[in-house]
């Protein structure tokens, strides 16, 4: 690996505060140096985001550069060190085994980020493995990442992705790639397990600091500032898990390591879009008991905040019980935190302006009639937006259609039609502000496999390239991207698996 400066490189104006201010949370090292490097693709509007010359960068160089032979100056690739609980159970070292951060830069909004690869080699931290990433893995947290960011949701996103040259031993051969992915910052639950279980308390204290000083400046100079920081993420992760849940997504492998302080979703390995509503669906291939199911996902981010308080428990003040009692009381308050950000996201889903009282029973009720029935999700909602539009039950015929059974559906219905002859809204504006929320177009698995598919097994970019162009506007209907609104036929679908392989 080499420094370079050149226009493209030039660019590049990092400022590396992780590596500068927490010394010990991390081991320098360079990466692997690949034989043959090819840009697949650059996320243009997220490198004008960063003040990066997209032109300059969608070139052999910029495949140089994020594939990891040639770096710009500035960067100080570090493996970062974190610990965490996977699926239930502690691992005190864990740490980036197929990741490198390269720096920091502040974009056009003035906004800290994080640029890092996955799949650049081995690291101290890989534990046996060999740190690199295979194509479909890699294409597929690009295609996810963009999804979400579309839907809104906060989330970590591909700048860009490569192939290497070289072939990845997994079940069979497969072609390399390198993923450059930017984050708000790649502070994890796991970071402050790492240094807590190490009895480090000026590092821990150092850690605090930086956080709050990177995510949550409000809180400096507070004095219970750590305290805060604790009620902060866990606000955040409130709002984060609802906004999944309201678009039916499954992250697949909710550990520790997972979830990061920023309030990002982050590594998409064994995630999928949940296709017919079922709260006990499981796509990944690991969680055998269900631990990460769609309806596991709320108490399962709680269970992760109680990790982040036994490892700030220190900062909070000499008074140990006191401590406890304090952060009992925010892990307490996260259930209704989380069914506060749910309940607005259902309102806007259901075409709701007001706030009433039983509109929680309203919502939940909907679901209901979709259970059992191997009824769409996506579609249920978007459905029930073509409903809206008229002050009568005269567009009701493609919500019926998906319901085998529409007794629930005919006891709901006119519940919903009350509520909303009640506000006085002109339907066709509430059905057009239910379209803007209830999307399209997800990232339906059989249309991400098949484009992972025809890159990996035959080179052919077109399908990726044609699904990113529908996932980037998901609330837009388009007639000649009608096959992307629907799930694959039940017997298709029926036992879908996901893995982890970036």
């Amino acid at each position: 690996m080499t420094t370079i400066t050149t226009s493209a490189a030039a660019a590049f104006r990092f400022d590396n505060s992780y590596a500068r201010d927490l010394e010990g949370l991390y081991v320098p090292w360079k990466a692997a140096e690949v034989p043959e490097p090819k840009l697949i693709r650059l996320n243009r509007a997220l490198a004008d985001e960063l003040g990066l010359d997209a032109q300059a960068l969608d070139s052999p160089e910029g495949a140089q550069i994020f594939s990891g032979n040639k770096l710009p100056e500035g960067t100080a690739t570090i493996a970062q060190a974190y610990a965490g609980h996977q699926f239930g159970g502690f691992s005190p070292q864990l740490g980036d085994g197929r990741a490198l951060l390269l720096g920091e830069v502040v974009d056009r909004h003035g906004k800290r980020r994080d640029i890092a690869f996955k799949g650049s080699g081995r690291t101290p931290f890989s534990r046996g493995g060999d740190g690199k990433a295979a194509l479909g893995p890699v294409l597929r947290e690009y295609i996810i990442g963009e999804a979400m960011h579309a839907l809104g949701i906060p989330t970590t996103r591909a700048l860009a992705a490569v192939t290497t040259g070289e072939v990845v031993r997994r079940e069979r051969n497969l072609p390399g790639a390198v993923l450059t992915r930017v984050a708000a910052s790649h502070i994890r639950v796991g970071t402050f397990q790492f240094v807590t279980v190490r009895g480090d308390m000026p590092l821990l204290r150092k850690l605090a600091d930086y956080t709050i000083d990177r995510h949550y400046p409000e809180l400096r100079g507070q004095p219970d500032a750590c305290l805060g920081l604790l009620k902060a993420v866990s606000e955040r992760q409130a709002e984060l898990i609802a906004r999944w849940m309201n678009v039916g997504f499954i992250h697949g492998v909710m550990n520790t390591d997972n979830m990061t302080l920023s309030g990002e979703t982050i590594d998409y390995g064994p995630c999928a879009f949940m296709d017919h509503y079922n709260p006990a669906t499981v796509f990944s291939s690991i969680d055998e008991q269900g631990r990460y199911a769609y309806a596991n996902q709320p108490p399962i981010a709680n269970w992760n905040l109680a990790r982040l308080a036994e490892a700030l428990l220190p900062l909070f003040g000499e008074d140990q019980d006191k401590a406890v009692a304090q952060a009992m009381e925010v892990l307490e308050a996260f259930q209704a935190r989380y069914q506060h950000y749910w309940l607005q996201g259902m309102r806007r889903k259901l075409g709701l302006r007001r706030e009433e009282a039983d509109d929680f029973a309203l919502a939940t009720d909907f679901l209901k009639t979709m259970e059992g029935q191997s009824v769409d999700f996506t579609q249920a909602f978007r459905h029930l937006s073509d409903a809206a539009e008229a002050a009568d039950a005269s567009r009701e015929g493609w919500l019926r259609k998906l319901h085998a059974d529409d007794a629930a559906l005919d006891a709901w219905l006119p519940r919903w039609r009350a509520r909303l002859n009640a506000e006085g809204i002109d339907p066709a504006q509430r059905a057009q502000a239910m379209r803007a929320v209830n999307p399209v177009y997800i990232p339906r698995n059989h249309k991400v496999e098949e484009a992972l598919a025809a890159a990996v097994d035959l080179g052919d970019y077109t399908p990726f390239e044609k699904l990113l162009a529908v996932l980037q506007r998901p609330f837009d209907e388009r007639i000649e991207f009608s096959a992307y609104a629907h799930p694959a036929p039940a017997g298709e679908s029926a036992g879908y698996r996901t893995f982890c392989g970036t």
